[in-house]
């Protein structure tokens, strides 16, 4: 069943209806080619869901009626971050759409000093908005309460700053200690903990870049002998927490 997202002031749950809006009423009328009858999900973007039947199809509004409303547990207990270290061409979506799909709270692609990849301002609030759209659409398909947000690419110095608010930080590293040491480590990460984690791009971390996230409280963990690619580490990662952190 398709699903969408609105916001909270579109919600009248007294008279049971939604009102949608903007792009989605597009995407209903003109892609989906849905009608009046037709039902579907969706999403305050925070806490509750609705099963819901398309009333009335207008130019600029589709109206539906509320059938129920239900409070999923979708959502993972802790919130994670990525901070992805930008890769050369198109890797960026890919990594958005599957660490959105694998639970991601938000993904923050940043410039570090070994990264291929090179956008202005300019080209990187463009790209965010691209990236946004992926997020959104990975996010329907996977029964997201909410849309992660995906920022604008920022400096190595921005994200440590974001990073530090975290309860922990997590940094795959191919010189980290064995695999002992990454099951203490993440066997020691709790439900409701805010997690960070930082990929480096294709080159790998500068290792200055590896002492200042040491020096913020971060931990450094392998994944295995085998080196991965820069959009499979998040990928694994994100797995390994979702698979821990996931609840009955």
């Amino acid at each position: 069943m398709q699903r969408f997202f609105v916001s909270r002031e579109m919600i009248d749950e007294e008279n049971m209806r939604i009102r949608l809006t903007g792009e989605d009423v597009n995407h209903i009328k003109n892609v989906l080619r849905m009608k009046t009858g037709e039902e579907l999900w969706v999403s305050d973007g925070e806490r509750y869901e609705y099963h819901s039947q398309i009333l009335d199809i207008s130019p600029d509004e589709i109206l539906l009626e509320i059938l129920y409303r239900q409070e999923p547990d979708y959502e993972l207990p802790s919130k994670i971050w990525l901070f992805q270290g930008l890769p050369k061409g198109d890797k960026t979506e890919l990594i958005i759409q599957k660490a959105v799909e694998l639970g991601a709270y938000q993904v923050v692609p940043v410039r570090m000093k070994r990264c291929v990849m090179k956008l202005d301002e300019k080209r990187g609030a463009k790209k965010a908005e691209r990236w946004q759209q992926i997020a959104e659409s990975a996010a329907k398909q996977s029964r997201r309460m909410l849309v992660p947000q995906v920022s604008s690419p920022v400096s190595f110095a921005e994200a440590m700053q974001m990073a530090v608010a975290l309860d922990r930080i997590i940094v795959p590293y191919e010189l980290a200690k064995g695999m002992t040491e990454t099951r203490n480590i993440l066997d020691s990460i709790k439900p409701g903990e805010s997690i960070g984690i930082f990929i480096g791009p294709e080159g790998g971390f500068d290792p200055q870049e590896i002492e200042e996230l040491k020096s913020c409280g971060a931990e450094t963990v392998t994944l295995g002998h085998r080196i991965l690619r820069t959009e499979t580490a998040g990928m694994t990662l994100l797995s390994v927490l979702m698979f821990k952190l996931e609840t009955d």
